[in-house]
């Protein structure tokens, strides 16, 4: 029997606890997990991909985010796997070995959903590019592709004077957060520069924040910074380059809006087995990911078309299973 990406995203969609070649193979007849091994190295499914198949699905809107922000596919249990490095995991909290997977994620406010429309792999061994570089080439997607979004979203990793610049050039508004050690001015020149966390903020700074330059932008453009408190050890600041936003309150919750990637990168890990892959060859790797994100999108679609949440959808896979085994039992408890 032949694999196909039909054949194989199918498996990803609907399988519940194991995403291996083998598990796939002893389901199907006539199916081995060479056949398996083979498709996954000989085939070449790119991000492009899942553009083409996402477009339709996606509802613009004048107002909408682009969000950016990475994760880590944890293969701590490899020792051969090409692709895999050591970099630190937000999820594990930690430096782990594992596929760093870049995402840039489209969230539409108007109708309060989102989807995956672009990634990229962290293999800066393979292309020399690093995770800036991966961001500044999704960016220059967007516009080509006729996605209208009026505001980015990022880490304070992705939060550089050159992205800063490139987005203010077109004319775009973020939101991010800045390291307490990022270098800024709130004296108007007659100070030098001094890291955020060594800033004085006044009550009324505190609740409406406070404009300031930051270090390696032009002379003339002020940013405005608010200072917010996540809990009794913990001070965030949070940088915008829209004057609007009128209390710390509002920014935060403009800001908020970019934990929706990190919903996704949940339900990507939880829902595809996209960490499961254990193919030692990159191109296995890349393919392996790539229909993973393609099934990912297959399900948010359908639990937009049913209203139903992704896990709603996928658990309900097993109901029939379970309405039969409560009735005419395949194994009897006595």
């Amino acid at each position: 029997m032949k694999v196909t990406a039909q054949l194989y995203g199918q498996f990803l969609v609907s399988s519940q606890v194991n995403y291996t070649g083998t598990y796939l193979a002893d389901h199907l007849d006539g199916l081995t997990h060479d056949n398996v091994a083979y498709f996954l190295k000989t085939h070449h499914f790119t991000p492009r991909q899942l553009w083409q198949q996402v477009r339709p699905q996606v509802v613009l809107s004048a107002r909408g985010y682009v969000l950016f922000d990475d994760t880590v596919l944890d293969k701590h249990h490899s020792r051969r796997i090409e692709l895999v490095r050591r970099q630190y995991s937000g999820n594990a909290h930690g430096v782990i070995a594992g596929i760093g997977l870049v995402n840039c994620v489209y969230v539409n406010p108007d109708t309060d959903q989102f989807w995956l429309i672009d990634y990229r792999l962290f293999a800066p061994d393979v292309d020399g590019k690093t995770k800036l570089d991966h961001v500044a080439d999704m960016l220059g997607q967007l516009a080509p592709r006729g996605v209208a979004y009026r505001t980015v979203l990022m880490d304070s990793w992705y939060a550089t004077t050159a992205l800063f610049k490139w987005l203010l050039a077109e004319g775009k508004t973020f939101y991010c957060p800045l390291k307490s050690n990022r270098l800024v001015d709130d004296s108007g020149g007659r100070q030098p520069y001094q890291p955020v966390a060594l800033l004085i903020w006044s009550a009324t700074e505190v609740e409406r924040g406070k404009v300031l330059k930051v270090k390696g932008m032009p002379k003339d453009c002020k940013l405005k910074l608010f200072r917010v408190l996540v809990s009794t050890h913990r001070t965030d600041y949070l940088v915008t380059n829209e004057a609007e936003p009128r209390d710390t309150a509002a920014a935060e919750q403009e800001s908020s809006v970019r934990w929706t990637i990190e919903q996704f990168h949940r339900e990507l890990k939880q829902l595809t087995g996209v960490q499961a892959c254990q193919c030692r060859l990159a191109r296995s790797q890349r393919n392996h990911i790539a229909l993973a994100v393609r099934a990912w999108t297959r399900l948010k679609q359908a639990a937009y078309q049913t209203q139903q949440t992704v896990y709603q959808l996928k658990q309900a896979f097993l109901d029939e299973y379970m309405r039969h085994e409560l009735i005419k039992p395949t194994l009897l408890f006595a």
